[in-house]
């Protein structure tokens, strides 16, 4: 399945599902003006917790590099510049007190490039997002209005990984493969990995690792993922975060009675836990690290729907 077959999946679901959307009527735990969702779980008491993690002085970045030729949902593109303003000719800068030289850039971009953090107001259902916040109310084409990237804080917490590659018996979790609650648990119970309330929760699949250099059209037109009703189980343990190394979360193909991409209306719009997507956990897995402190200050474009991230694992 290539992309413009998901995109146009994605539609035609869109306008199936139209007649059977109802009115928003579920508030968030936090009160009907709450427009930061989970990251409310972000306490004192939580950052300590994690900062004890902290056990060989270690960190590693969990986001890939990215460029223009980096897969992406369409339309999206990125396309980078770098200029040396007047300076044509071999022009040198004046008033610096040498001749001066140097580089900028110019960035034109989408952001839900790579790995990226999905804000609240994202994805959503019958025209609304986090809250029962209305399209019409906070969609602007300048920015959204509310729920943008920029409001929430530095997200930090402790994390964990399930490896559900090595729970499934492979290295890369082919195109298509899903967990749920059962499989979750099962790998939870095996890798001795626990998941509370304020945990950012991470999901290892092999995906990026394994496909996104040798086969990127694959890796960015298809992936493994969370299930629907995995995510519904995610949902009920109240994580800050939930991420993969995919650029989903979810499988691609979706299985057999799954709508595509609900988990993320199940964990956004319902329930205000963001989504971290292209988490590059593989080094962690092969360190035998499952449990870490993360902490991700994310780009504050007012605004944004999304933001290209490089949160950092502390172990």
């Amino acid at each position: 399945m290539n992309l413009q077959k998901i995109t146009a999946l994605c539609l035609g679901l869109s306008m199936t599902a139209g007649a059977a959307w109802a009115e928003c009527t579920s508030n968030s735990q936090w009160g009907a003006d709450d427009t930061l969702g989970s990251a409310n779980l972000v306490t004192p008491e939580r950052t300590m917790l994690a900062a004890s993690l902290i056990k060989q002085g270690k960190s590693m970045p969990l986001g890939i590099a990215i460029g223009s030729n980096t897969p992406a949902f369409p339309p999206r593109s990125l396309n980078l510049q770098v200029v040396q303003p007047n300076q044509q000719g071999g022009q040198k800068l004046s008033g610096f007190g040498y001749e001066a030289n140097y580089n900028d850039d110019l960035l034109q971009t989408w952001i839900g490039i790579g790995s990226q953090l999905d804000g609240l107001g994202h994805l959503g259902e019958g025209g609304h997002y986090y809250n029962c916040l209305d399209e019409k109310e906070i969609s602007a084409i300048t920015g959204l209005t509310k729920l943008g990237t920029h409001d929430v804080p530095p997200l930090v917490g402790r994390a964990v990984i399930l490896d559900m590659a090595a729970h499934s018996g492979v290295d890369v979790m082919p195109a298509g493969a899903h967990f749920g609650s059962a499989e979750i648990k099962a790998a939870a119970e095996a890798q001795g990995v626990t998941m509370g309330e304020g945990d950012i929760i991470l999901f290892h699949t092999g995906w990026t690792e394994g496909m996104i250099e040798s086969d990127p059209t694959a890796w960015g037109s298809s992936e493994p993922g969370l299930n629907n009703e995995g995510a519904e189980y995610m949902a009920s343990l109240n994580p800050m975060a939930v991420g993969a190394d995919t650029w989903g979360l979810e499988p691609i193909p979706a299985p057999e009675g799954d709508k595509v991409f609900y988990g993320h209306v199940t964990l956004l719009k319902e329930n205000g836990i963001y989504i971290l997507e292209t988490m590059n956990v593989g080094p962690l897995v092969r360190e035998g690290v499952n449990e870490f402190m993360f902490v991700l200050g994310q780009p504050r474009i007012v605004g944004t729907v999304q933001a290209m991230i490089n949160p950092v694992a502390l172990y």
